[in-house]
């Protein structure tokens, strides 16, 4: 039985705000009058019982990927495992780990098909799928964590740039994390590919066997979570200076690696006030330290 999801324009008159259990977009499209019209109306019918497609397929979407094939048949569910494809040879990862960025990659795609629009993107509870015509940007906020927003750092994506999703993950997100950052921002290509990398580097961004971590299995969190009894990041106490460097460039590791084989575009890192970048000199604020890592960060921002 196909769902009725929620689909209303938001005060601003401009944004359409599509809602279906724990699926919340906020679309918007630029172009003239009748290409945004069509657009939207575009967005609302591919978003109709996309979430049903996906819980047909719960089961496979949260088993560990097999990168060698994907029994997935939704476009959806097989843009999932593609997107975790690449990462599963390097450690434990479910389609689940891109269900964010594929649902937004989805609709923007839907949306572009059917109407010339010069500027366009679908966020996803922060994960964002982008479309930009030539001489088109787009700006990313990047809070220090995402559950409670502080000193804001920006990201301008510009459209000769191949990056076309970006992706935040880390302890405070919507899903748990195996990591301690409080926020990992990836550029990529596609925004699954960005949601599954964010993924991964946050994951990465840890101090094993630390006292002051708190963990607990994840299934004592959520019965039915994709992890299982893995043990996920609850709270994190305070670390020394030494330590969040460390645990920074574990994560920076990881994406640099990722950068290097071309499945990301760039990355952001945020544990307890400070950051590193990886890949990208585009991120514009106060209180950036240089890429950790000596010369191998030298795609990183300088300040």
């Amino acid at each position: 039985m196909t769902r009725a999801p929620q689909i209303q324009f938001l005060a601003d008159g401009r944004r359409l705000h599509l809602q279906d259990g724990p699926i919340d977009l906020v679309v918007e499209a630029s172009g003239s009058d009748a290409d945004v019209r069509a657009a939207y109306a575009t967005a609302a019918r591919r978003f109709t019982g996309l979430l049903d497609e996906l819980c047909a397929e719960l089961p496979l979407l949260r088993q560990a990927a097999d990168p060698a094939r994907c029994l997935l048949q939704g476009n959806v569910a097989r843009r999932m495992h593609d997107a975790v494809a690449p990462f599963a040879a390097d450690g434990f990862i479910t389609p689940m780990a891109a269900v964010a960025g594929a649902v937004a990659e989805e609709i923007l795609a839907a949306m572009t098909a059917n109407a010339q629009l010069t500027r366009a993107y679908v966020n996803n509870g922060g994960d964002i799928a982008l479309h930009l015509a030539d001489g088109e940007h787009f700006t990313v906020g990047l809070a220090d964590r995402p559950d409670a927003p502080g000193l804001l750092r920006t990201m301008t994506i510009h459209a000769d740039a191949p990056t076309r999703g970006v992706a935040t993950s880390g302890r405070h997100g919507r899903s748990f994390s195996l990591g301690i950052a409080d926020a990992v921002t990836v550029l990529a290509r596609t925004a699954s590919q960005a949601d599954a990398a964010a993924t991964v580097v946050a994951n990465a961004v840890d101090l094993p066997g630390h006292p002051a971590i708190l963990r607990c299995p994840a299934h004592d969190l959520q019965p039915d979570s994709d992890l299982g009894a893995r043990p996920v990041t609850r709270d994190v106490g305070e670390l020394s200076l030494g330590e969040i460097e460390d645990a920074l460039e574990a994560g920076a590791t990881r994406a640099r690696k990722w950068l290097a084989a071309g499945l990301i575009d760039g990355a952001a890192l945020r544990l307890q006030g400070e950051m590193v970048s990886v890949g990208t000199r585009a991120i514009e604020g106060p209180g950036l330290r240089a890429p950790l890592g000596g010369p191998a960060a030298q795609g990183g921002i300088h300040v």
